[in-house]
């Protein structure tokens, strides 16, 4: 029996595949422990391509036979096409398995690799029907190929920007997640295919042909050549508006807002004719509008407050009505327990503040100018924890009062931040100062204030710790 043609190939077959598709199982495990790109590879030429090799060496013994067979053929040509496979898989795996980010092997484009593999797989069952089965494939590269010319001079209007759009896809200007301006569209990339884009607007998917943009200039608002991205608004005040005080009060509004990054430095820069252009850093163009809106909002605010004139505005409200000025006064005594007449007079100094929405009111640590009466809207008292973090610890309305400090020049353990539009009427630390002479009660009960928020404050603060 062993003289047999067929008896080593057979024996070869039954020890050597077994054995090796076990080694080749263990190679794979260790491969997926370590996430290589190589298991696929490994995993296919165990389960096809290996079987496949030794059912061709044992079919292919047929070929001893007297007769004509055409299963050996058949089982080389199902061999040489997982061959095919096999390559094309541990060429993948090699070239693109771990590519570096920025590489061209990672801004590759799926679409050429797919034309890449079909050209592969064309010519090596072009040259592996030659090979096993004696066709003449001369003929028929040439014919496609003079087809394919015809094809091409035909449609080459159409064809032209399908391939200036993958060129663009080649080059890879942006990636998915990306904000791009193109100029009639503005949004964040959303996907990427071989014939066009799709951009989330915020209205809707826009769909962006690719050669469409491969043929004009765009923006990628994602790749800044700085440390952030800003946003950016530019302002018109008066020119009579002092320069210094302009660019304190912007920056001032542009660092509390809440989308800045913190550690980043605000831009203020003077374009003449008393415009201001404010840069603030931002973490995506994501931010961008909502910063852009929020400053304006509140840069409205803060100019009124420090006399400037935004927009060349007077600047000027009515905050001298007579039944305002008597209700405030009403509250005010009420609240001090002081006489209408003693109460008009610190009116008479005070001055009134209005401030928007989550605008910051009295910063924890800072040092009050004077005492502020709340002559509308709500206040939220807070502190801050170790982590920097603004905790609420209580609510002030219409009546109350902050800044209870200023007389004795502390520094507030409790922020205020405004819950809505509110509007402060602040009464100077002197003119306090010559009541308080006058009215000893009045120093116990803002000391009695000054003290109920000093606990609060450290009762919440040891809250949050512990």
């Amino acid at each position: 029996m062993t003289s047999q043609s067929w008896f080593w190939p057979t024996v070869a077959v039954v020890v050597a595949l077994p054995i090796s598709l076990l080694i080749l199982t263990e190679v794979h495990q260790w491969l997926l422990r370590r996430g290589s790109s190589y298991a696929r590879p490994v995993l296919l030429l165990r389960n096809a391509v290996l079987p496949a090799l030794g059912l061709l060496i044992l079919v292919d013994q047929l070929n001893d036979a007297d007769v004509e067979a055409t299963w050996p053929r058949i089982a080389a040509t199902v061999f040489g096409f997982l061959l095919i496979l096999f390559a094309l898989s541990g060429a993948n795996a090699a070239l693109f398995g771990r590519a570096r980010a920025g590489s061209w092997r990672e801004r590759l484009p799926s679409i050429f690799i797919d034309l890449g593999r079909l050209l592969v797989i064309v010519i090596g069952l072009g040259l592996l029907f030659s090979w096993v089965w004696g066709t003449n494939i001369g003929g028929l590269f040439a014919a496609v190929g003079v087809t394919s010319i015809v094809i091409g001079l035909a449609v080459q209007t159409a064809v032209g920007p399908v391939i200036a759009g993958l060129f663009l896809l080649f080059e890879q200007p942006f990636r998915i997640g990306d904000w791009l301006d193109t100029g009639s569209v503005k949004g964040r990339v959303l996907e990427v295919n071989w014939r066009s884009i799709h951009i989330d607007t915020g209205n809707g998917i826009q769909i962006v042909p690719n050669a469409a943009l491969a043929g004009s200039s765009f923006t990628n608002l994602s790749r800044v050549a700085g440390p952030a991205f800003y946003s950016s608004a530019t302002l018109t005040f008066c020119g009579d508006d002092r320069p210094g005080t302009v660019v304190r009060t912007l920056k001032a509004v542009a660092d509390a807002l809440p989308q800045k990054l913190p550690g980043m430095d605000v831009r203020v820069t003077a374009l003449g004719a008393a415009e201001y252009k404010v840069s603030v850093p931002v973490a995506s163009p994501a931010d961008e509008g909502a910063a852009r809106n929020l400053l304006l909002h509140r840069v409205w605010y803060a100019a009124w407050r420090a006399g400037l004139h935004l927009d060349e505005a007077d600047g000027v409200i009515d905050d001298h009505r007579a039944e305002d000025l008597a209700v405030q006064s009403r509250r005010i005594a009420a609240a001090l327990a002081l006489d209408r007449e003693t109460v008009d007079e610190m009116l008479v100094a005070g001055r009134r503040l209005i401030y928007s929405e989550g605008e910051t009111v009295q910063a924890v640590g800072s040092v009050p100018e004077g005492i502020g009466f709340i002559a509308e809207g709500e206040l939220a008292l807070t502190v801050s924890n170790d982590n920097g973090e603004q905790l609420t610890v209580g609510h002030l309305d219409v009546g109350n009062y902050i800044g209870a400090t200023a007389l004795t020049r502390q520094p507030v353990l409790t922020g205020a931040t405004a819950l809505r539009d509110t509007t402060l009427i602040v009464i100077p630390r002197d003119t306090m100062a010559a009541v308080v002479q006058h009215n000893p009660q009045l120093a116990r009960l803002l000391g009695d204030t000054i003290e109920h928020r000093r606990r609060a404050a450290e009762e919440w603060r040891t809250a949050a710790t512990g």
